[in-house]
């Protein structure tokens, strides 16, 4: 065992022993390690897979791996010393990966593997490395003349830092602010356990009353249910102008980043050729051209915005006639809307929230985990990085390990906010062809940002915290089942970033089957599982405001696609792109003061730019799929094994495309997304 936590490759990371000052060392060394593995690869002769392939991805895994143990501690348990030494250790680990996918020698290496007289009868996930390798050299400007190659590092070595900078300032800016209250009729209409968790937050400042803050197991409820007005205003302004030239502090304005970002984006897109950043986004994904993708999000805008207005009148006339509120402001939308919903349908989120209760909704997700792929999931150990979070195994009916992976479910400070699925190890398939195969097997971490328990109570969902833990585990789905065994290709890896979201996203439609919900539900009190009554109620409520949620994510997909296709920063503003983005889709217009671009994490400091369509996308793949299992209710696992082994394990070995048709027999359409979301006809 290494006395550097960071070098120790013997089983999962050890998180609980990493501390800043390894990091630097470790890099240090796995650099030193990958760059003579490089060294070593130009000249290999004869190329062979066994020869070439296996120890550069051997040297690369290990600094892959260590590297994203430093930068998962800096999302989920943030500290100066480790952020410190994160920012400085980037640039190092950036250049090497862009000197990479430059690189001449191994390019010509990887066109002689694939040029050599066995290469056709490798089997499908070695040739599609191959070719994805030399796809992925030539969009890395390994054909470049030498001073662009150069500019080319110096452009991904700055967006790196630029990216980095934008998360963290956004995570201190929300860290930052709070709001101490001593008058407790100012929280009315709070949930019981909001005001717990406030009280139990202001008592470990040392202060009196109840501490609010911008984290979402907070901000949200009293935007929905806080009957003060001016608190939801102060919490929404609060929050919108976060990390902007409005916000508080001025060091951690993002405004400049912004522009940075997206002037560095576009030079990487014309150095390699391409007319913008979105075309150069879109040459690894299922969309063909931005002009595709643009057509796609304004056709369902078309079919969505008059949804969307009707929604939007509905609550108008609601909140006029009903809470006295003559002109409906931002602040206002979610307290109206919880408001009509009840009237409407006689039940409230908190309410279902009740109902919710931790291990209940765990032991739902891991049964359908088992009902969908004949898969148990058993509780493990591994060193943590944080007391909270919990490691589990995933076996086969055999008992045969399959994967493993960490649940870090609740909100604290320090922690970047959102919810995702990352990969700590992925499969990997070592040996020759003479020797047994001994298979590495998968670990991911699954994150979210959930309300902890109060007063000895276990934590309590809303319904849409449920559906994005089913989200979640749908991304480590994809990850984990892989069956296939080369780095390259295996889980997520290789497959077009538009179609990642179909696993996640087809997940979430299990949380509206009664059976499903009826066992993963105890009230916190009583232990009774949810009525069906008020589930008959939730499933009328589904659709609720739908045309209002598609638009708004239209709103973000074509604010994307728009910023990094044809903008001109020499002709607008970023924020005049919004406000145009808006004035064509938008129903409900946020103030002029609204920054959410400055906090627009998937989009600048993220995997998403010119790349945010995939949600709705890939929702149209994950309804279809899901409509699969309704057309079979009878045959769960027969149709759930087919989509395991045409979709999951696949990897990025075929393309997403094949996949889909392979699970369901044909193209996907659109018809069951608008049928799900109460827009069909």
């Amino acid at each position: 065992m290494s006395p550097n936590p960071l070098l120790d490759f013997s089983g999962p990371p050890r998180f609980d022993a990493i501390r800043p000052e390894h990091v630097a060392p470790a890099i240090a060394e796995l650099l030193s390690r990958a760059e003579t593995a490089v060294r070593e690869a130009e000249t290999v002769s004869p190329v062979t897979w066994d020869s070439f392939v296996v120890p550069l991805d051997d040297a690369t895994e290990r600094l892959a791996r260590a590297w994203g143990q430093v930068g998962h501690l800096e999302a989920v348990v943030n500290t100066p010393e480790l952020r410190a030494v994160y920012n400085e250790t980037l640039p190092a680990v950036t250049r090497f990966w862009s000197s990479l996918g430059q690189n001449l020698a191994l390019f010509a290496q990887y066109r002689r593997l694939a040029d050599a007289p066995g290469f056709a009868g490798c089997d499908e996930a070695r040739r599609k490395v191959v070719e994805n390798a030399l796809r992925d050299f030539r969009l890395g400007g390994a054909e470049l003349p030498d001073a662009q190659k150069a500019r080319y590092g110096e452009i991904r070595e700055a967006l790196s830092a630029a990216s980095a900078k934008f998360s963290q300032n956004v995570l201190d800016a929300t860290d930052a602010w709070a709001l101490y209250i001593e008058d407790a009729s100012r929280l009315s209409g709070l949930p019981a356990d909001v005001v717990a968790t406030c009280r139990a937050a202001a008592e470990k400042d040392g202060k009196p009353g109840w501490k609010l803050g911008l984290q979402m197991p907070v901000y949200l409820p009293v935007l929905a249910y806080a009957d003060d007005r001016e608190l939801r205003a102060t919490l929404y302004r609060a929050n919108a102008v976060r990390a902007s030239e409005l916000g508080d502090d001025p060091a951690l304005d993002n405004s400049a980043l912004i522009d940075q970002i997206l002037a560095l984006r576009a030079e990487l897109a014309a150095l390699l050729g391409f007319g913008s950043y979105a075309g150069y986004s879109l040459a690894t994904k299922m969309a063909d051209t931005p002009g595709e993708v643009l057509g796609f999000l304004r056709d369902l805008a078309a079919r969505a915005r008059p949804h969307a207005q009707r929604d939007r009148a509905e609550l108008e006339a609601f909140a006029k006639a009903e809470l006295d509120l003559g002109s409906l402001e931002a602040w206002d939308l979610a307290y109206a809307s919880e408001k009509l919903k009840q009237s409407r349908y006689s039940f409230s989120a908190q309410e279902v929230k009740q109902y919710f209760t931790e291990p209940k909704v765990l032991d739902g997700l891991f049964g359908l985990v088992h009902d969908l792929y004949g898969l148990r999931v058993e509780p493990d150990s591994a060193p943590v990085w944080h007391e909270d979070v919990r490691f589990y195994r995933l076996v086969d009916a055999d008992g045969a390990l399959v994967g493993q992976f960490y649940l870090d479910l609740y909100a604290r400070e320090g922690k970047r906010g959102g919810a995702w699925m990352d990969d700590c190890r992925n499969r990997r398939d070592r040996g020759t062809q003479a020797q047994a195969v001994a298979v590495q097997t998968p670990i991911v971490h699954l994150v979210c940002n959930f309300g902890r328990g109060a007063d000895g109570r276990p934590a309590t969902f809303s319904h849409a915290d449920v559906t994005t833990l089913f989200h979640e585990m749908g991304h480590g789905m994809h990850q984990l089942l892989t069956r296939v065994g080369e780095l390259g290709v295996a889980g997520i890896n290789g497959v077009e970033w538009d179609a990642v979201e179909l696993p996640s996203q087809f997940m979430e439609n299990f949380c509206w089957e009664w059976e499903r919900v009826e066992a993963m539900t105890a009230h916190v009190e009583t232990g009774e599982p949810l009525p069906r009554a008020l589930f008959d109620r939730m499933v009328a409520a589904k659709n609720f405001q739908s045309g209002m949620a598609t638009v708004r994510q239209l709103e973000f997909a074509l604010f994307d696609m728009a910023l990094h296709e044809g903008f001109d920063p020499a002709r607008d503003s970023v924020q005049q792109l919004v406000d145009a983005v808006r004035r064509e889709v938008a129903v409900n217009v946020p103030p002029a003061w609204n920054r959410f671009q400055h906090q627009f994490g998937h989009v600048f400091s993220g995997g998403y730019a010119a790349g945010y369509y995939s949600y709705k996308w890939a929702e149209v793949l994950s309804a279809d799929a899901y409509a699969a299992f309704e057309e079979a209710p009878d045959r769960i696992a027969e149709t759930g094994a087919r989509f395991r082994h045409e979709v999951l394990a696949r990897g990025g070995v075929r393309s997403a495309a094949e996949n889909f048709h392979a699970f369901r027999g044909r193209a996907p359409r659109i018809d069951a997304l608008l049928r799900h979301s109460g827009m069909a006809g």
